[in-house]
């Protein structure tokens, strides 16, 4: 049972979604006992068994609902008679599947000066810390040694990549406009729990006017996207302006969550 529980740990830590199948109850011929427990991962892979054959393959099928929408559900399976490989199954059984959320994690688009601040807080926080750029020579692990992940790519590559989910927080602090519009157009197709972005009044209206241009409806940047980004506190230095950021992150983290597991790895 242990290595269920490491298991679990390494999913919510990578920042993927699964679900967890327990056996509650079970009646008549039944090859495990009663708290039995399965991982089922989104990809399909598992850790440990509630008996195999006919019902674990069900209760696969419903975990991927699960994993979907998040909601917990208590599945009743009656196999008596019920044929498999020439042999009749027997017994009843009850399943209890629950998702296993991510951590909370910090995408930080932009290794400069405040994202290496933001890493730094955000780490201080408990949040798993993911950090991007296209510029090796600033996204490396010397200079983001408490980084969960570094990727030194060119953005369009990356967005691919990272497994973003309701649990996740994007942080877009690049080093250019050009680059600012590419991770914002990508972070709105998420569905990321907050998205904010660094820069000036007249530079944000200009990256909205041309996504809005693009199709993507104004109101929905707008009612998704901190921007300014971070709290007002007359942050100047890059310091200030990452102590800003993370306050308004934690506070939204703290705020009335979605269901915790909602939607949990849709998208």
């Amino acid at each position: 049972m242990g290595d269920i529980y490491e298991e679990i740990l390494k999913v919510k830590n990578k920042g993927e979604c699964a679900a967890l199948a327990t056996l509650i109850s079970t009646d008549g011929s039944t090859p495990r006992e009663q708290g039995a427990k399965m991982l089922i991962r989104r990809d399909g892979g598992i850790e440990g068994t509630i008996g195999g054959g006919l019902m674990e393959k069900m209760v696969r099928e419903e975990a991927e609902k699960v994993i979907e929408n998040g909601i917990p559900k208590m599945v009743h399976f009656d196999l008596t008679g019920k044929e498999e490989g020439g042999m009749v199954c027997g017994g009843v059984a009850t399943v209890y599947i629950e998702a296993i959320v991510p951590k909370s994690a910090v995408y930080i688009l932009g290794a400069g000066h405040i994202g290496f601040y933001v890493a730094r807080i955000a780490k201080m926080a408990d949040f798993r810390v993911v950090v991007c750029d296209n510029r090796p020579e600033y996204a490396n692990r010397e200079r983001f040694p408490e980084a969960d992940e570094i990727f030194a790519e060119e953005y369009d590559g990356l967005f691919k990549k990272l497994a973003v989910n309701p649990s996740s927080f994007i942080v877009i602090v690049t080093h250019g406009h050009t680059h600012d519009q590419m991770a914002l157009e990508w972070a709105v197709t998420t569905n990321a729990r907050y998205i904010g972005m660094i820069g000036s009044r007249k530079k944000i209206r200009q990256v909205f006017d041309n996504l809005v241009s693009k199709g993507f409806p104004r109101d929905d940047i707008e009612k998704r996207v901190h921007s300014p980004i971070g709290l007002d506190i007359k942050a100047e230095i890059p310091g200030e302006i990452a102590v800003s950021i993370m306050a308004e992150i934690i506070g939204v983290r703290h705020s009335e969550e979605p269901d915790a597991k909602r939607a949990c790895c849709s998208g």
